[in-house]
């Protein structure tokens, strides 16, 4: 007897172009990256409803999407230092290292960083966002912000299944790019001159891991050779956890314009670029790299394009002073790291016992009384930018600015309760904490 299978269909038509699903919630968070991950978990935490936009069709920004596979500026420097910051932070840390090859601490001669497995940390955002009960829309793009004087009162948003109408009280602009408070038509920042490159990476699986060169190996080589390969970049490096046979490598410099048409066409330049520098690797380097195949290209990795005019203006000056401002919320050593020219970068490290810090002035516009920006977009010069853009810090702004606006109530940013700010924010200005005892200490061999 043939199986009935149901053939109907019906025919629809779009009759109401204009309309907006409409959303309302205490929070709005722009941007599902770790900045904005933060942020949306935290305020979740404090018992506010969220909203989380990203433009992307999935969750975790460029921490998961773009493959960067390092937590960077979370630990103090030296070989084994103290942890900067918490929460969130902890919450991560603690979920990966239970995970079979998901987190690995690298102790080296300067600092600790931590490599991470992409794809558990995505897992590990997904299930956190749905636990927490944050309403997601993903694959979202912003077309209108609507502003009554200095609030941000809604924001219209476009996905391939229709259109959003956003209504929060105050809302978290860790869009990256400052998309929201420039939508807004409040004052934004960019580079005067000099381009900030992005780097698209690539992850490379089936690597012979005890032939694998050192940094140094690999950039001796790019600067003899690289030119052959066609490569603009001459310096690489890569991240494995060890026992994986898997490495992220960084090798190249891609412009990440702001217009729309050239992002496109630098994009596909980075993938070519990324393309040339795994034929590089596996011709140059055949021990290691000449049985391995390209597992993944991620999504452009952006470092700096667009940020706010804040309160405060953070500068290298201050960076280098460490000056610990009276509304700090979060800190860092991480050294300047700053992409301006297409061979190569600026690095500028700092003395161990170094600490600097980033105020809540640069996180909240100057312009807007219910928005704060969290992540690589909030007020900072350009080479103190590249280093309080990393991901320790970024998680600490993300919490900072999920407290922000649960002390504002509704009302306006430039008005809470410092004290409290301060208090909450405690840990990740203050703690002192080690992830490691004296037995573990003794027995990582530093590389």
């Amino acid at each position: 007897m043939a199986e009935h299978i149901t053939t109907s269909t019906r025919v629809v038509r779009n009759t109401n172009k204009q309309a907006y699903r409409p959303l309302k919630a205490d929070v709005c968070v722009v941007g599902a990256g770790i900045a904005g991950m933060s942020a949306a978990l935290q305020a979740s935490k404090l018992g506010r409803s969220v909203i989380l936009v990203d433009s992307q069709p999935a969750l975790g920004g460029q921490a998961v999407n773009s493959i960067i596979a390092t937590f960077c500026g979370m630990f103090s420097n030296g070989t084994h230092g103290y942890q900067f910051t918490y929460g969130i932070a902890d919450d991560i840390l603690n979920a990966l290292s239970r995970q079979e090859k998901a987190l690995h601490y690298r102790h080296g001669p300067s600092t600790t960083v931590v490599y991470y497995d992409e794809v558990a940390l995505g897992r590990w955002v997904e299930e956190s966002v749905m636990a927490a009960n944050i309403t997601p829309v993903l694959g979202a793009m912003l077309l209108n912000v609507h502003v009554k004087g200095t609030r941000i009162e809604s924001i219209d948003l476009m996905t391939r299944y229709g259109g959003v109408r956003v209504e929060a009280d105050s809302f978290i602009d860790a869009s990256g790019d400052a998309a929201l408070l420039w939508q807004a038509g409040f004052a934004c920042r960019e580079p005067e001159t000099q381009k900030v490159f992005g780097t698209q990476m690539v992850v490379l699986e089936n690597i012979n891991e005890d032939a694998q060169p050192n940094r140094k190996e690999i950039g001796a080589r790019m600067k003899e050779r690289g030119e052959q390969y066609g490569l603009l970049r001459q310096e690489g490096l890569g991240f494995n956890i060890p026992g994986s046979g898997i490495a992220a490598m960084n090798m190249t410099h891609i412009e990440t314009p702001l217009d729309p048409i050239e992002a496109s066409a630098k994009a596909l330049i980075g993938k070519d670029q990324a393309a040339r520098a795994v034929d590089f690797l596996k011709q140059e380097f055949p021990d290691c790299f000449g049985q391995s195949r390209i597992r993944s290209f991620g999504l452009p990795g952006i470092r700096q394009t667009r940020w706010i005019v804040g309160r405060h203006h953070l500068t290298v000056e201050e960076l280098r002073a460490g000056k610990k401002f009276d509304d700090a919320i979060g800190r860092t050593a991480w050294p300047i790291e700053l992409h301006d020219h297409s061979d190569g970068h600026h690095w500028i490290v700092f003395d161990e016992d170094h600490v600097h810090y980033i105020p809540l002035g640069s996180l909240v516009p100057a312009e807007c009384t219910n928005a704060v920006a969290a992540g690589r977009c909030i007020d900072a010069d350009s080479a103190a930018l590249s280093s309080v853009r990393v991901m320790g810090p970024c998680i600490a702004m993300g919490m900072a600015a999920a407290h922000a606006v649960d002390l504002a109530n509704g009302g306006s940013v430039h008005e809470i309760d410092m004290a409290q700010m301060r208090e909450r924010t405690r840990d990740n200005v203050e703690k002192k904490t080690y992830r490691w005892d004296e037995k573990e200490l003794a027995s990582v061999v530093t590389v």
